[in-house]
């Protein structure tokens, strides 16, 4: 089973457009192997969320984008629920990631 396949299994399903973006937002690492779900699931939404702030685009015009990180984040701790043991290092490390983000400088030419 892929990332994708993983994702696709999620119930409730999420709507067909929030899912096109979530698999948008995985790009290649949705046909990794399902066990590194709750690692590519954060490192997609992480790199929603830097780009949304690196080209300032932090408005109402980017929510589906900001929901996309979110479905990202949850999928990626669903996934990591199976190794219950270290969670709370997850999250940790999760809020580590993703807080560090608020330092992208907005004004900064956009890296492609």
């Amino acid at each position: 089973m892929t990332v994708a396949e993983w994702v696709a299994t999620r119930e409730p399903a999420p709507p067909a457009a929030l899912m096109e973006r979530v698999l948008a937002a995985l790009g290649r690492a949705r046909d990794d192997h399902a066990s590194l779900a709750s690692e590519r699931c954060l490192e997609a939404a992480e790199r929603v969320v830097a780009g949304l702030l690196r080209d300032g685009r932090t408005g109402r015009e980017s929510a589906g984008e900001l929901l996309a990180a979110d479905a990202l984040v949850t999928y990626a701790f669903e996934a990591g629920s199976d190794d219950p043991a270290r969670l709370a290092e997850r999250a940790h490390a999760a809020m580590r990631r993703l807080s560090g983000l608020g330092t992208i400088d907005a004004a900064a030419p956009a890296r492609r």
